[in-house]
């Protein structure tokens, strides 16, 4: 199962640089496990120590908001398509914030 991932500026210290990665997962969790595995650290920046989604993170699965779709648990199939945006609200304020969870 090939499912591509569009990793935003910010996180590709995770990923040699890509733009674009592939994974494999039935859930989005499984995906970000299988990311993590290949671009180690990249889970921690996503997932909060409870399990959840970080508050600063959105995850679109073909465009469709996960947080509608069963959240980590969304179903996913071969030849989806990710995008990992981080969340920016206040101004530059909301992107110190959003970066400082982020890691960098």
């Amino acid at each position: 199962m090939a499912i591509e991932v569009r990793v935003p500026t910010i996180l590709r210290s995770y990923t040699g640089g890509a733009k674009i990665v592939e994974g494999a997962g039935d859930t989005l969790i499984e995906l970000i496990d299988d990311l993590d595995a290949k671009h180690n650290g990249l889970k921690g920046r996503l997932i909060t120590a409870e399990g959840g989604l970080h508050r600063f993170v959105n995850i679109y699965v073909n465009d469709e908001d996960v947080r509608f779709l069963g959240a980590l648990d969304a179903k996913l199939k071969d030849g989806d398509s990710i995008t990992i945006l981080p969340a920016v609200a206040g101004g530059a304020l909301g992107f110190a914030a959003a970066a400082a969870l982020m890691g960098k």
